[in-house]
């Protein structure tokens, strides 16, 4: 899963000729879903861990954000860079699938199979909005249209531009199976022990060692004969 995270002063989405969506500063955030995410990747992205409704106030069960909503990509107010989160400012957020941050190319013309098809993207999508705005002010958490053909506007600030990516696993059933494989024969070789052929070479070596021994011993004694 990757996301482009942009600071804007403000981003909104049409869709033919009405206005969706906007946002004035805060964060524009392009969401593109590759055909091998699961939910650990949405949890990556957003990195939230949830709790029990009605318990977000408890000391000892808070609710931790980071990567989106906790990225220190605003100053403070003193003017020091760096230094605060949307979420410390109280700006807003809007979301936008983008499918073509999933493109490879193959010469000069884009490739989508990498991006998941959208039947199946967008509950993802869903899911990641759905934590954003639990985690912090639903309100404040905006969103494009799923699928449509979308004109986007993003004033950038800076510009800043932030790229996250979760982290890449093998998924091919065939290497995990070939891995897996790999693994097991490791684990018999270490419990079995030394093979017949390793103790065979290991009897040679000895043998080969004695001869050798009582070669230079023999060599010795004559020079030392009259």
């Amino acid at each position: 899963m990757k996301a482009i995270i942009q600071r804007v002063t403000k981003s909104s989405v049409t869709v033919g000729e009405e206005q969706i969506s906007s946002i004035g500063r805060g964060l524009c955030v392009l969401l593109g879903i590759s055909v091998e995410d699961t939910q650990k990747d949405v949890d990556y992205i957003s990195d939230i861990s949830f709790i029990k409704p009605g318990l977000q106030d408890s000391s000892s069960n808070k609710v931790k954000v980071r990567k989106i909503l906790n990225l220190r990509l605003f100053e403070d107010e003193n003017g020091r860079a760096w230094s605060r989160s949307v979420m410390d400012r109280e700006l807003e957020v809007l979301c936008v699938s983008q499918f073509t941050l999933q493109c490879i190319l193959k010469g000069n013309k884009p490739d989508f199979h990498s991006a998941m098809p959208a039947e199946l993207a967008q509950p993802f999508y869903n899911n990641m909005l759905e934590q954003l705005r639990e985690a912090y002010k639903a309100e404040l958490i905006k969103d494009g249209q799923f699928g449509a053909k979308m004109q986007v506007l993003i004033q950038n600030d800076g510009p800043v531009t932030i790229q996250l990516e979760s982290p890449a696993g093998p998924t091919d059933p065939k290497l995990l199976s070939k891995q897996e494989k790999q693994q097991q024969r490791k684990e018999k070789t270490r419990s079995k022990g030394p093979s017949e052929s390793s103790r065979e070479k290991a009897a040679l070596r000895s043998k080969a060692g004695a001869s050798a021994s009582s070669g230079a011993e023999g060599d010795v004694s004559s020079e030392r004969e009259p």
